[in-house]
């Protein structure tokens, strides 16, 4: 284990700079922030931990995860102050890993049941529907370039680890990977404010994607076209529409059980 204490060190700033979207893709990495999101980094995909942090006496603490480091993983302890800066949250918890990002998945490489996101701009939605996707049972999603970055520091809070494990394929045009999904077999199903009720709907079968779209205009008309179903939510009270995340949930859970 290495020691570096200075803020201008090299390898502080590019960490310190994984919070911009900028510098996660100049990089090609991420932070996994914290107790928990270093050690499903280093469970999950240790082959992609690049670096690890471990404040200044918080090494036995975290002397477990530190066994799991691998073998070209860069491990350093660094004081107090360094961990603040490099840390995302405002209380930091002592230990960080900068992970590389993850490869694009093929869509054609997807299979079983899949959320896709059109534009969904809310980090915390996006990293919502990604934990709760991964709890739920489903296989993966398939975001657009509208949607937040799964790997930011609020999506990938809310995703508590998903994000490292659900395969998600970033793709260009909705309607095209829409059209793609038909042409396996999918029942592609759109989220629509004016669908056919979601709880009357015919049995679907594995092959399942449901489609969830921006926070406030919902899902754009070529995707709605695109899909095979499109399906409502009951509101009976006196709101017109749900969160894209509580939706989402909704709709996961009753497709895996019915």
């Amino acid at each position: 284990m290495k020691e570096l204490t200075s803020l201008k060190n090299p390898v502080v700033q590019a960490a310190r700079a994984l919070d911009t979207a900028k510098e996660r893709t100049r990089q090609g990495a991420f932070l996994c922030d914290g107790e928990h999101m270093a050690g499903e980094a280093l469970t999950v995909c240790p082959e992609r931990v690049r670096t690890l942090f471990v404040e200044q006496g918080c090494e036995e603490r975290f002397a477990a995860l530190l066994a799991k480091a691998p073998a070209g993983a860069e491990v350093y302890a660094v004081p107090g102050n360094v961990m603040a800066a490099i840390s995302q949250v405002k209380t930091p918890q002592g230990i960080a890993a900068v992970v590389e990002l993850p490869g694009s998945v093929p869509l054609n490489e997807q299979t079983g049941r899949l959320m896709l996101l059109e534009n969904v701009q809310d980090p915390g939605n996006v990293g919502t529907i990604l934990r709760t996707l991964d709890a739920a049972g489903f296989s993966g999603c398939i975001l657009t370039p509208g949607c937040a970055d799964p790997f930011a520091p609020k999506a990938l809070r809310a995703t508590m680890g998903s994000a490292l494990r659900i395969p998600i394929t970033f793709a260009e045009d909705t309607a095209a990977a829409v059209r793609s999904l038909n042409e396996r077999g999918y029942a592609t199903i759109a989220a629509a404010l004016d669908g056919e009720p979601f709880y009357e709907r015919e049995a679907l079968g594995e092959k399942v994607c449901v489609l969830i779209g921006n926070e406030g205009q919902g899902l754009t008309r070529e995707a709605q076209t695109a899909c095979t179903h499109r399906y409502k939510l009951p509101m009976r009270g006196g709101s017109e529409s749900l969160n894209a995340g509580i939706a989402a949930a909704v709709m996961m859970y009753d497709l895996m059980n019915r």
